[in-house]
């Protein structure tokens, strides 16, 4: 069977990746696969890249994903990148492909979801009410209020010895501006971000945050973005207790959101803890896979 795989332009450029893109069609012309790779442009992160890869099920064993995967590979090596990543759900066809391709397994993942009809309130707002010495909750929508700016972007750092297990996804930088701009990303299609930071006392400084995106029309599923405590404040329940504000607020503030979703290496074990505890419920798991060039 003759396949043509097509370049594509993929016009979606982001501040901190640029996009390639192949379409392998069938003979006919019908469209049989495809791929996307992401190559990320921050210092950093620029020996990266980031590869999506889907073939139509009743094309699949037939040559067209190895043949997309061989050109997303070359350009990779090609702009001198160093890694490829890729994800797949755990025992899908896409995981034991990338396993067959010699991708080695680095990462794996808990997805786990919270009903907001199931979370209880009264115990919510006790934890909530529980005192924690030297520090008080902040919450805000959208973009980080002046005064708290650059304690918050300084905070980000809490995520970078966040376990990871094998997984080379370099190093990322924050700064008030870059803050900022996710933020209004998220305003911008629609969404609203939500933030709970624990502030430590005297200095006022963020210890530790942790975000909420809710759809636009608030109704469906909540996301939960990053969550971290800072090294020199861990150990004084802050991640649990930012955590209850965020679910208190959803509940009380949307009342139409179905629930909460979440992913956790399987590796931070601390995490996972205090979303069991929070009654999260895993739903499946991913693997990601990396390919050293």
């Amino acid at each position: 069977m003759s396949i043509r795989i097509t370049p594509l332009t993929d016009p979606q450029l982001t501040p901190s990746s640029r996009r390639l893109a192949w379409l392998a069609a069938l003979p006919t012309g019908v469209p049989a696969g495809w791929a996307f790779l992401r190559l990320f442009t921050r210092a950093g992160q620029d020996h990266l890249a980031e590869l999506e890869l889907q073939v139509h099920p009743a094309e699949r064993r037939s040559g067209i994903g190895s043949r997309l995967l061989a050109d997303a590979v070359a350009a990779a090596r090609e702009d001198g990148r160093r890694r490829v990543i890729a994800q797949a759900d755990a025992g899908s066809p896409g995981d034991a492909f990338l396993a067959a391709h010699g991708f080695r397994t680095v990462l794996t993942l808990t997805y786990a979801r919270l009903p907001l009809a199931q979370a209880d309130l009264a115990a919510l707002a006790e934890i909530v009410r529980s005192p924690h010495p030297g520090y008080r909750l902040v919450v805000w929508d959208g973009v980080v209020p002046d005064e708290l700016a650059e304690t918050f972007a300084a905070s980000r750092r809490a995520m970078d010895d966040m376990p990871m297990d094998d997984l080379d996804y370099g190093t990322v930088s924050w700064d008030v501006d870059r803050v900022r701009a996710a933020a209004q990303a998220v305003a911008d299609r629609g969404d609203l971000l939500r933030t709970v930071v624990a502030i430590a006392e005297p200095d006022g400084s963020v210890a530790g945050f942790t975000e909420l995106v809710v759809p636009g029309n608030g109704k469906g599923d909540a996301q939960h973005y990053g969550t971290g405590v800072l090294p020199e404040h861990r150990g004084h329940g802050l991640a649990r207790w930012m955590k209850a504000e965020a679910i208190r607020q959803a509940r009380e503030r949307h009342p139409d959101l179905a629930g909460l979703l979440t992913d956790t290496a399987d590796g931070n074990r601390h995490m996972r803890a205090v979303n069991d505890a929070l009654g999260y419920v895993p739903t499946h798991k991913t693997v990601t896979w990396q390919l050293d060039l």
